[in-house]
């Protein structure tokens, strides 16, 4: 059957979260597919803010750390957090950045698994995992061994030297989906701990943590959490080990009585441990807007037209656009996270002639066009409207314009 725009507008109709768009800031005109990068702007959190800076800033001033609760935020949206990703209220908190989450809990889990020196990851991670993993190795000087197989031998790659396994759960480039709990479940059967990285997962996909067994994890929350650029990282501490597990970043927001104000460190007995300095409240409050959307929302309804969005995209670009993009995302929606990357040499350029049409998706080297769909505010039309636009930049060859060869900074 061939797809066309009516079809599209019908199931648009029939979405049972077509509400939720009304809440976020969608610019007319723009066709927005790149909330796997950064989400979109949710309409309550322009009040929030504002009400934080002009009242409890600008009135109650340092009074608010105890009025406004503001020394609360990390664990209470770490608990919001985790009611997305199957953990525990207490086994979630919100500090620093994705990458100094990796770094604290890498390090810790190394603590965790005295004598082994092994850290099994795969090649083409999300380059921040890798980075800190070969920075931890400098640190230890080479005490460490990375040990970074292809996906099809992770399971075999992990053994009785291996301290830790790291993943991301849902990869950045491909979208591809790990199995957690097997994996998790083989890291277990030799004694080793599995952090998995749920940057392009929470808020995404169903997560579950704690029936897959999970140690430790990490999350972004500026993507599919929608809390804004630079908001706040999350981090993840299975319930069982947070008494042994000791960050590297010994800060005083992980005291157990930081205003003790004593010389000597000592621990938090709980996941306040892994915090370190002081919480950015500004960006903590504009993330629990963001959550608490999420949170609102039937993740099983949102998995579904995630599925169904990528689907529908695959289709209509081998529908308009035979044999002129090689599918770099797996074909089957339940192995796909929330977006789907086309490969070809000119992407760079093509997604730049998009974006002059007002359809944003990104483009990540040397050939990966990426189109994320967030089920909370992108429609079934927005897909036709978007591979419209394709197909008439292939056509014309509009890519060829010398505007969309010069590159940004940022990609």
């Amino acid at each position: 059957m061939t797809l066309d725009r009516e079809i599209c507008a019908a199931l648009d109709r029939d979405d049972p979260l077509a509400a939720f768009r009304e809440e976020f800031e969608i610019p007319d005109g723009l066709i927005y597919l790149d909330g796997n990068s950064l989400g979109a702007l949710p309409r309550a959190v322009k009040r929030r803010l504002a009400d934080v800076v002009t009242q409890e800033w600008g009135a109650g001033l340092i009074r608010s750390w105890n009025t406004a609760h503001w020394i609360d935020l990390p664990q209470r949206v770490g608990a919001a957090i985790a009611g997305l990703i199957g953990a525990r209220p207490d086994e979630v908190v919100v500090a620093d950045s994705t990458s100094v989450n990796l770094f604290k809990l890498a390090t810790a889990a190394l603590g965790l698994r005295p004598g082994r020196r092994v850290i099994v990851t795969e090649p083409g991670n999300f380059p921040t995992d890798l980075y800190i993993l070969q920075g931890i190795q400098r640190l230890l000087n080479d005490r460490v061994e990375l040990r970074v197989v292809a996906p099809e031998h992770l399971a075999g790659a992990i053994d009785g030297d291996t301290a830790l396994l790291l993943l991301t759960q849902v990869h950045y480039r491909t979208g591809r989906v790990h199995d957690m709990m097997a994996l998790t479940r083989r890291a277990h059967e030799v004694g080793a701990l599995a952090l998995w990285d749920l940057s392009h997962s929470a808020g995404a996909i169903d997560v579950d943590l704690n029936a897959a067994g999970a140690d430790l994890a990490v999350g972004c929350g500026y993507k599919y959490l929608n809390g804004g650029p630079g908001a706040p990282a999350f981090l993840f501490v299975a319930q069982r080990h947070q008494a042994q597990a000791q960050s590297p970043l010994s800060g005083w927001m992980g005291h157990a009585a930081p205003f003790a104000f004593s010389d000597d460190y000592l621990p938090a007995p709980d996941i306040r441990r892994m915090l370190c300095g002081t919480p950015a409240i500004l960006g903590l409050a504009a993330l629990e807007i963001g959550v608490g959307i999420m949170a609102r929302a039937d993740h099983r309804q949102l998995r579904r037209k995630s599925m169904a969005l990528g689907d529908l995209f695959i289709r209509l670009v081998e529908q308009e656009c035979p044999g002129q993009f090689t599918l770099q995302s797996p074909r089957d929606a339940a192995a796909r996270g929330s977006q789907v990357s086309l490969g070809h040499p000119e992407g760079y350029a093509i997604m730049q002639a998009l974006i002059a049409r007002g359809v944003i998706g990104d483009f990540r080297a040397p050939d990966t066009m990426r189109f994320g769909f967030t089920p909370l505010y992108v429609r079934h039309s927005d897909v036709y409207d978007a591979v419209a636009h394709l197909k008439d930049i292939m056509d014309s060859g509009a890519w060829q314009d010398a505007a969309h060869q010069a590159r940004g900074a940022v990609t």
